[in-house]
């Protein structure tokens, strides 16, 4: 039944297939030859089939574990360098009919607090996230035909791009919201969204209608083909996602790089954007309800494997993580963290009082962006605002040939760079300013070309006397 090419979710993500993948990484976990050829095939940098990485992720040799974070360190470094994406989600509504046994937003839940924003209240909350030095945003709502129809995500779009407040600019929308139509995905396309983001919850079948007993997130097969509509409606940048805790992790692991593949074969581009979210303690949910729950040595395995497997995608990790938790998957893969997020409906522009608690899930990482922008720095990162590749047109297979292929470098550090000397003239605390300051200046040298590192330098020189949005 097993079919990368295939339209039909149980052909593409074959439960068969993955029991046998996990039987024989099982089989084989501590074969030394076999995971030291996997490990020369993943230096290629091409990645690896779903059976080869769930190889890797059962691998119990501790010197080839650490081979692995190894590699994943350097294709990480290889690919994305020293650039963290930073972005916010804006929380539209959460009002839902879904019953979705993980979400404190099921139909169900009665005594959450129901919210949707007007569009008036949507401008508030992007000035609130302008002022904050925000450039990109993931918009998230729940799935209700009659409080979240199309039209409300499209006007909501049509504002948030409208907003000009001092130098602030949302210049990237993306979009994680329910599975829909390919004439809707149409829409979304030419309403300028960046990624349609959908995270298929749980790869298992069974488990998946168990979890989703009732409304339309139940259908199975409608769920997980909603990214070949998306591809079908034009929307060429697509983000997968599981949530794990659900069901085994190694389960979902191999499901997920399933899902990739099939997007490679059929379309010739994979995913944009990998999340890798946990199940986590919300209003009317109990995390230890679920026994698969993982740890943190398992999660930053996780995290390096995917790297490894798919080389070339953006993976992100949000705040339901702590600070240290962050920390630790940076290195192993992480290239988008969100920073000083609200999961409420409203909450940037004035906060939330208690009692009417709106939130999706609750936050670890409760930092302002400020405060994690130099925390990036001070590890040696550097917080990237770019939205360049979707304004120029390098989405798709545009963007994948030049990422798979390294020539992105080329302008995703000076891009990187401008628009943190952006976020530093206009937003920072003067201790993340100094501290930016001095990142700048040490990561110019790693321009290579000399042409392009003048062109910077006489551009951060005219973004400190008030000149904004230059890139690559």
């Amino acid at each position: 039944m097993y079919d990368p090419r295939s339209m039909k979710a149980q052909e593409f993500i074959d439960h068969q297939e993955i029991l046998e993948s996990l039987a024989y990484a099982d089989a084989h976990k501590t074969d030394d030859a076999l995971i030291g050829s996997i490990l020369d095939k993943a230096r290629l940098r091409k990645g690896l089939s779903h059976r080869e990485a769930s190889v890797l992720l059962a691998c119990e040799l501790e010197d080839r574990n650490r081979e692995i974070d190894e590699l994943a360190r350097q294709i990480k470094k290889d690919f994305y360098g020293d650039r963290i994406v930073m972005f916010a989600p804006l929380y539209l509504s959460n009002y839902c009919v879904n019953g979705c046994l993980y979400c404190p937003y099921h139909a169900k839940n009665k005594h959450i607090a129901r919210k949707k924003l007007t569009q008036d209240e949507i401008r508030a909350e992007v000035i609130a996230l302008q002022d904050m030095g925000h450039k990109r945003l993931a918009l998230e709502a729940g799935e209700d035909p009659l409080h979240n129809p199309l039209e409300y995500i499209l006007e909501s779009i049509r504002t948030i791009y409208s907003i000009q407040h001092k130098n602030g600019a949302i210049r990237r929308v993306n979009v994680n919201i329910a599975a829909t139509t390919v004439e809707d995905y149409r829409k979304l396309k030419e309403a300028g969204i960046g990624t349609y983001i959908l995270f298929q919850e749980t790869y298992d079948q069974e488990s998946y209608e168990k979890l989703h007993p009732t409304g339309p997130k139940s259908n199975y097969a409608y769920h997980t083909e909603a990214h070949d509509r998306a591809m079908q409606g034009g929307i060429d940048d697509v983000g997968l996602g599981v949530l794990f805790g659900l069901e085994s992790y190694r389960y979902e692991f191999a499901g997920l790089l399933m899902h990739a593949e099939h997007l490679e074969a059929v379309f010739g581009v994979g995913p944009h954007t990998i999340s890798v979210p946990r199940v986590c303690p919300a209003d009317d949910i109990d995390p230890d309800a679920f026994d698969n729950g993982i740890s943190d040595d398992i999660f930053a395995k996780v995290v390096a494997c995917i790297r490894v497997a798919v080389p070339y995608t953006g993976m992100i990790v949000s705040t339901r993580e702590s600070q240290k938790s962050r920390e630790r998957v940076l290195e192993l893969g992480i290239s988008q963290i969100s920073g000083g997020s609200r999961t409420s409906v409203g909450g940037y522009a004035e906060e939330e009082p208690p009692e009417d608690n709106s939130a999706q899930f609750d936050v670890s990482d409760r930092r302002s962006l400020d405060e994690v922008v130099r925390w990036l720095m001070e590890l040696g990162y550097v917080p990237s605002f770019c939205t360049a590749c979707y304004r120029e047109g390098r989405t798709g297979d545009r963007f994948m040939s030049l990422c798979k292929s390294g020539q992105i470098q080329n302008c995703c550090l000076p891009n990187a760079l401008m628009t943190l000397k952006e976020y530093l003239t206009d937003y920072a605390a003067p201790e993340t300013r100094a501290v930016g300051d001095r990142v700048i200046a040490q990561q110019l040298d790693g321009i290579p070309n000399e042409k392009v590192k003048q062109i910077v330098t006489e551009r951060l020189e005219r973004i400190a006397h008030g000149e904004r949005d230059f890139r690559f």
